[in-house]
């Protein structure tokens, strides 16, 4: 044995002592996640600014802390409900008896959270998995060593290592920690590390939610407004420099609109993102490595880069966003997540043929659509298949806390947020009590089909037609 199932079996049998804990527990357990963000808010901003190189502390506030808060708010709104049981219809033949599903913890939850929302994508699956009354063990990414090893310390002042553990370290550490028989196991990353992930909880059994990520397409109608397009697909993009796994990956749209788009995205990154203190940096240097390789690749095939931004600070960016046009097929930027601050712009002349492109490749882990065109809309909603999808905008599918959120097919498997979460990280129990007939022992349970099989069973048998 080592110190990692040593360390799971003390989680288990503090469990086993609260197997079921009240709504009280689960409520007071995650109000300490919410006051433990309120209380070192700034603290939290100077870590996450640390581990990116520059990350505006504005920027951070939205995209983690008010998540969480968002999570537990309406978490608190809802669990007493969640938690009742669900009456289910039972047949006529079965008299008095009663059905009903409970919903029930399922014990340790392990939770691999990635680098690039360090502090939401750690605490939002823990919400989840405390609402549904579960102890947490978390493992968060190595690569935001920083903002991971100050959450590790405020979670031990707020939590009992029994309640919600965590160990930080590198890929070792991960390797140990997938391997190790929770309940579940909620991981968020690459796709490769999460087919890894997959196969080490296979061999015990472990069920999995991965929530990986993919090429996100932002599809422009002929119907849209490029102005409004390019804004909302510039504020998707360039949030966290593109390091977010519903960033818009590529767009496709109709070549006659084509150049005008670019302009508009120009104009749009220049009123948005032009202080070089508002564009986050490359979480570390093999980050930034990967953007220049993929950006290099793709000009070497005879793309062409466009500047998104133009000013004299320039500069004080690491790395300048771009779009690209003319990108040929075999280009590594069409068939690797880019994550990171570049655009290919594809062409598309109708719906079809846009659908026909996103079709051909794996379903993405999100979705944008532009335009007016209902038609047109209905049709990508029904013949494309991607995690989530956002009319109009970007990102904001995933702020929705009654919409669950994750992916389909490579993109990922099961889902949280919500009654989504709650549901991931609970057994839904099937009860049945068997009563009579007016509650009396008459046509009870198995009572008519039991052998010597008879005329009784024979009644029964059409009776269950």
């Amino acid at each position: 044995m080592n110190r990692f199932t040593i360390q799971l079996d003390e989680i288990k049998a503090a469990y086993a002592t609260e197997p079921n804990p009240s709504l009280e527990v689960r409520l007071e357990r995650i109000s300490r996640i919410e006051k433990m963000i309120e209380a070192n808010e700034e603290k939290i901003c100077k870590a996450l600014a640390a581990d990116f190189g520059v990350r505006h502390p504005i920027e951070s506030r939205l995209a983690e802390f008010q998540m969480v808060y968002q999570a537990c708010k309406y978490t608190r709104k809802h669990l007493k409900e969640w938690m009742k049981p669900v009456q289910m219809e039972t047949p006529s033949f079965m008299g008095s008896s009663q059905a009903w599903i409970e919903s029930q913890s399922l014990g340790v939850i392990g939770i691999m959270s990635p680098w690039n929302y360090p502090v939401q994508l750690a605490l939002i699956p823990a919400i989840a998995a405390f609402a549904a009354g579960n102890r947490v063990w978390l493992k968060p990414s190595e690569r935001s060593s920083r903002t991971s090893g100050f959450l590790a310390s405020l979670i031990q002042e707020y939590f009992h290592p029994s309640e919600f553990c965590v160990s930080t370290g590198g890929v070792d550490v991960a390797e140990q920690f997938a391997a190790l028989p929770f309940a579940h196991l909620f991981f968020t990353g690459s796709e490769a590390v999460g087919k890894k992930v997959m196969r080490a909880a296979a061999e015990n059994l472990t069920p999995v939610t991965l929530e990986l990520g993919g090429k996100t397409p932002a599809m422009i109608d002929d119907s849209a407004k490029l102005k409004e397009a390019a804004a909302a697909i510039i504020y998707g993009k360039l949030l966290n420099s593109g390091q977010t796994c519903i960033a818009p990956d590529y767009v496709l749209i109709n070549q006659a609109n084509r150049d005008e788009f670019i302009q508009e995205l120009q104009t749009a990154a220049q009123a948005q993102f032009s202080n070089p203190e508002e564009l986050t940096g490359p979480i570390d240097d093999e980050q930034l490595q990967y953007w220049q390789h993929l950006l290099a690749d793709a000009i070497d095939r005879g793309a062409k880069a466009v500047a998104l931004l133009n000013n004299p600070s320039a500069g004080a960016r690491r790395f300048e966003p771009v779009a690209l046009v003319d990108v040929p097929p075999e280009a590594r930027v069409l068939h690797e997540e880019i994550f990171g601050p570049i655009l290919p712009i594809l062409t598309a002349n109708n719906t079809a043929e846009a659908i026909d492109y996103i079709n051909n490749k794996a379903n993405p882990l999100a979705l944008y659509w532009f335009g007016k065109d209902k038609k047109n809309m209905q049709r990508v909603l029904e013949e494309t298949r991607s995690g989530g999808v956002t009319i109009n905008d970007t990102l904001l599918h995933a702020t929705v806390e009654s919409l669950p959120f994750g992916g389909v097919g490579a993109s990922g498997m099961g889902s949280y947020h919500g009654k989504s979460g709650f549901d991931t990280f609970s057994h839904q129990k099937p009860i049945l009590e068997v009563r009579g007939l007016l509650g009396t022992n008459l046509l009870k349970g198995t009572k008519p089909a039991r052998p010597p099989y008879g005329k009784s069973a024979e009644r029964l048998l059409k009776r269950l037609r």
